[in-house]
């Protein structure tokens, strides 16, 4: 399936029902006086988070959504039945905007979070409302509220602790499908992730994480080469930045022009994703001895002055994989512990 990330949909929130100018009509009571009842509120649509969704893609087959109008109100006082509210499902961090103001209207971020981007039209008032000692039988109504009417964009950000973020054929996919329950297609030709991939990685009991593989990455990516462009801003609300380099490159790029060419992309797309804790991974190191792969690892580190941590891993064999979780899990509950205050 493909990865479907943005969309734009179009929203009408129901009309409120028209009050009702009706006079009580009752056998042996004269002058009976008004009667006329209040019409109901029109529906409201509201989008509402679901965590068993994963891309915008259902909004490529349905474009528009409408809530029901409100019921005019009838005699006997008998208010109008209120127009039925329509939720339309998302996937957690979608973000929604106003089209035509270009406003953020708002962030749904939580399983059954409801967020209301078009509210329904009031209904009117019946002619009970307008009666007075000067005007005993007033034919006075109001008529309901015309709903908003609203062209959204939707954009949907991943939600994820961990951001793997590598080259194609870094081992990204590999990784993520050895430390989770996630599946990802995996092959030994580039591109072959086009969507990213969510995992949750268990690191004791009742501790956890969610890691994101994102699609790989092509130099010039922040300028719209590849599908780089699409992806790079999955990261934005990731914690922790891995940055995957496979040790030993079938092209003969050096470890290092690979670190450095994935840390320009980031700057260039946004320089707070360089601000971000960024560890380093040097994965597919089962292709070399160990004392070999170990001692490429520290050559590139020290000639780079890197000073953040970094692994060397193998998602084939298993090598240095909990190590790496773990610290991972670690570092996640320092953050929480200082986010808490």
């Amino acid at each position: 399936m493909k990865f479907v990330d943005e969309a734009s949909i179009h929203v009408s929130a129901g009309k409120g029902g028209d009050g009702s100018a009706s006079f009580r009509r009752e056998k042996y009571i004269q002058y009976g006086g008004p009667d006329g009842g209040d019409g109901g509120h029109g529906g409201s649509v509201y989008l509402q988070g679901d965590s068993g969704l994963n891309t915008l893609v259902d909004f490529r087959h349905r474009r528009v959504y409408k809530a029901q109008n409100g019921v005019q109100g009838r005699g006997q006082e008998k208010y109008g039945k209120k127009g039925e509210d329509v939720y339309i499902r998302v996937p957690l961090g979608t973000l929604v905007a106003d089209i035509l103001s270009e406003l953020p209207l708002g962030d749904v971020t939580e399983h059954g979070q409801r967020l209301l981007v078009a509210r329904g039209g009031r209904g009117g008032l019946g002619n009970v409302h307008f009666k007075s000692s000067t005007n005993r039988a007033p034919r006075k109504f109001t008529t309901g509220e015309v709903g908003q009417d609203i062209q959204l964009h939707l954009e949907l950000k991943v939600l994820a602790d961990i951001g793997l973020l590598g080259f194609p054929n870094a081992g990204k996919s590999t990784l993520i499908s050895k430390v989770s329950a996630a599946r990802p297609k995996i092959a030994d030709y580039p591109f072959t992730t086009l969507y990213p991939n969510l995992g949750v990685v268990r690191v004791g009991i009742d501790s956890s994480f969610v890691i994101a593989d994102i699609p790989g990455l092509i130099e010039g990516a922040a300028a719209g080469a590849g599908l780089g462009a699409q992806f790079l801003k999955h990261l934005q609300r990731t914690r922790i930045l891995l940055h995957l380099v496979d040790i030993a490159p079938l092209d003969e790029e050096s470890p290092r022009d690979a670190i450095q060419k994935l840390e320009q992309e980031l700057v260039n797309f946004d320089s707070k994703l360089g601000e971000k804790p960024r560890w380093l991974v040097f994965a597919k190191a089962d292709v070399l001895e160990l004392g070999d792969a170990e001692k490429i690892a520290s050559q590139v580190v020290n000639e780079m002055n890197w000073t953040a941590p970094w692994f060397v891993v193998s998602s084939v064999t298993g090598m240095g994989i909990d190590h790496l979780m773990q610290s991972i899990g670690r570092a996640l509950e320092e953050m929480n512990e200082l986010d808490a205050g």
